[in-house]
């Protein structure tokens, strides 16, 4: 696994669905200026947000996966560099008032409902990182 140019800027879509990985890589390659990385393997996109973590700016994680889920997966995100953003999404309920909690810590900054439409993807990293997709 490469460590990549600390001027780079990197988001990475972990899913253990690789129909959905593919599609957001797919559709993200469009930001100008972002690496765009897909991992179906949490415990794989940990260790490269560690060997990466300057150049970090969003996670984008399914919330059930096996080996680590979304939630530990944004919490060791954030305790590797606390400035990363991180998008939660799944298609199941989730604890509300565990949701709140880690959104009041910061661990949780956004959060999708599967099935996410592409446009409701691309207003949610906009929202996250304040930046807008080339036409």
């Amino acid at each position: 696994m490469l460590k990549e140019n600390t001027n780079s800027r990197i988001i990475s879509v972990i899913d253990d669905d690789i129909d959905i990985v593919t599609l957001f890589y797919d559709a993200l390659s469009s930001l100008s200026g972002i690496m765009i990385y897909k991992f179906t393997d949490p415990i794989i996109a940990l260790e490269h947000i560690k060997m990466n973590k300057e150049s970090y700016i969003l996670i984008l994680s399914d919330f059930r996966m096996p080996g680590l889920n979304g939630l530990e997966l944004a919490k060791k995100t954030k305790d590797i560099n606390k400035n990363i953003r991180t998008i939660l999404m799944t298609a199941f309920d989730i604890d509300d008032k565990l949701f709140d909690k880690h959104v009041k810590e910061g661990i949780i900054n956004g959060f999708l409902q599967k099935p996410v439409e592409i446009k409701a993807l691309f207003s949610e990293i906009n929202k996250q990182i304040g930046l807008n997709k080339e036409s």
